[in-house]
């Protein structure tokens, strides 16, 4: 049992901190951070979102995406309509540096992806994601449960 808790966690982990490593090092010479790249990416993916559902797709807290949009608005990546509305509520559009940029991303995430499910076939990947999820669903439940 201590080998299956310590597998899971150790490769989660390993999983997560590579993936916002290679980010990094994808966007440093740009001086885009993990937080910027998931950011761009979901606007780029989708026709505009606000803060409050880039939190939930980056699953990334409030202030996390606060101050990385704050990065990217006042570098010229994004821009928030209209100024009226409560700012976390406002839309957010991607200016054209910023889809160039969302671009970019979408591209280097597709090579990477290609790249790690290389050795994997399309019904081994799919039940890794199917896997995944419920994996994921489930510890949700544990999570909200724990404590009472």
């Amino acid at each position: 049992m201590e080998n299956r808790f310590e597998t899971f966690t150790v490769l989660i982990n390993r999983i997560s901190r590579n993936i916002r490593k290679i980010k990094n090092q994808e966007m440093e010479e740009y001086q885009l951070r993990s937080a910027h790249i998931s950011c761009l990416y979901y606007l780029y993916a989708s026709d505009g979102l606000t803060a409050a559902e880039l939190c939930e797709r980056c699953e990334e807290d409030k202030a996390t995406v606060s101050r990385a949009l704050e990065y990217l608005e006042s570098n010229g990546y994004l821009a928030c309509q209209p100024k009226s509305v409560k700012r976390y509520r406002s839309p957010l559009m991607l200016t054209e540096k910023g889809t160039a940029f969302g671009k970019m991303i979408a591209e280097k995430i597709e090579r990477v992806l290609e790249e790690v499910s290389a050795g994997l076939t399309e019904e081994e990947r799919l039940a890794f994601y199917r896997s995944l999820s419920i994996i994921s669903d489930s510890l949700d439940t544990v999570a909200k449960n724990s404590g009472k």
